[in-house]
């Protein structure tokens, strides 16, 4: 299935399935009369919640339906109960490392001296930790907005980048969950625009605390459009990702292409920590899925549009206010 939450214009999050060619969409609560009150509720309950939710859908010509176009999307879950953002794509790191040297650089009254020492002193490079095991941070929960949300460009950066991420639900409570086991544990997937400011970013990294300001800021985590149900989603590692801006492709990658699979994050994560229904992991940045990696950053009024193979498209607008 794809679940959605949607807002019929009082600002009240409703569960609802995306049905057919994704212009109609089942009122969940609804259609199974108040049992299913949000997509949260809908993980907690298991197996046999999710199977009354098929029921619904399968019986969705009874009524209960509406126009897509009628609604606004929210995120899936707005806001999940926990969020991390994990490193789970090299070339990303590498591409993106390499250029925010570049971006640092600028800063200094010599770029082309300061380019050189930061990469001979292993500043902005990819770190070995890397290769040893997950990375990950906890994420503003209370940043995740939706599909064609629009997305504030903080007041205190001048160069702000999207990022291509997908990532997954956790299905149900897991603890020192073995990777080979973890599969089970995943109830479905969404796409997630990482929006950075890259300028606050790269100062602050060395710090060695992880980002801050340079992705904590209103609306900088969009999700959506949609929660796909791993059974509908297949392979997780052998799908499309495009990135577009203003209808421009401005890179693509495959999630194939993941050093770190889901299984092994989520492995890493339960070590002794317990991971409850409905936490999202997302998978960091696909190789060319940001505008760093290409050296071009976004404007105020750019569309930004991610597209993941099995999940549709999240669109968000950047947006300066005074």
């Amino acid at each position: 299935m794809k679940l959605v939450t949607y807002d019929r214009g009082d600002g009240v999050g409703r569960p609802g399935v995306l049905l057919g060619d994704g212009e109609r969409i089942l009122d969940l609560a609804a259609a199974t009369d108040g049992a299913i009150a949000s997509i949260q509720a809908l993980i907690e309950g298991g197996d046999a919640t999710l199977e009354r939710a098929r029921q619904a859908e399968a019986s969705a010509a009874n009524g209960h339906m509406l126009e897509r176009s009628a609604v606004r999307l929210m995120a899936p879950i707005e806001p999940p109960i926990q969020m991390r953002d994990c490193l789970c794509f090299e070339t990303h790191l590498k591409q993106a490392f390499q250029q925010a040297r570049k971006l640092r650089a600028r800063q200094f009254d010599n770029p082309e001296e300061a380019e050189a020492e930061m990469a001979r002193k292993g500043i902005l490079s990819v770190p070995e930790t890397f290769y040893e095991q997950p990375i990950y941070y906890k994420a503003n929960r209370f940043s995740v907005v939706g599909h064609e949300t629009d997305v504030i460009w903080p007041r205190y950066s001048k160069f702000m980048d999207f990022e291509l991420e997908f990532g997954i639900y956790i299905g149900k409570t897991a603890k020192d969950i073995k990777a080979a086991d973890a599969r089970p544990y995943i109830f479905g997937y969404t796409i997630f625009n990482d929006f950075t400011a890259r300028d606050a970013q790269t100062a602050e990294m060395g710090g060695q605390l992880g980002p801050a300001k340079g992705k904590d800021f209103d609306t900088a985590n969009p999700m959506g459009p949609c929660l796909v149900t791993a059974d509908e989603f297949g392979n997780p590692y052998d799908k499309t990702m495009i990135c577009r801006v203003n209808g421009e492709e401005w890179g693509r990658g495959n999630t194939g292409t993941m050093f770190w699979s889901f299984e092994q994050v989520i492995e890493h994560v339960s070590a002794s920590e317990t991971l409850r229904p409905g936490e999202f992991l997302g998978s960091g940045t696909v190789g060319n899925g940001c505008g760093l990696e290409h050296m071009r950053f976004l404007s105020p009024g750019d569309v930004v549009e991610l597209e993941v193979e099995g999940i549709g498209i999240l669109r968000n607008r950047l947006v300066k206010v005074d």
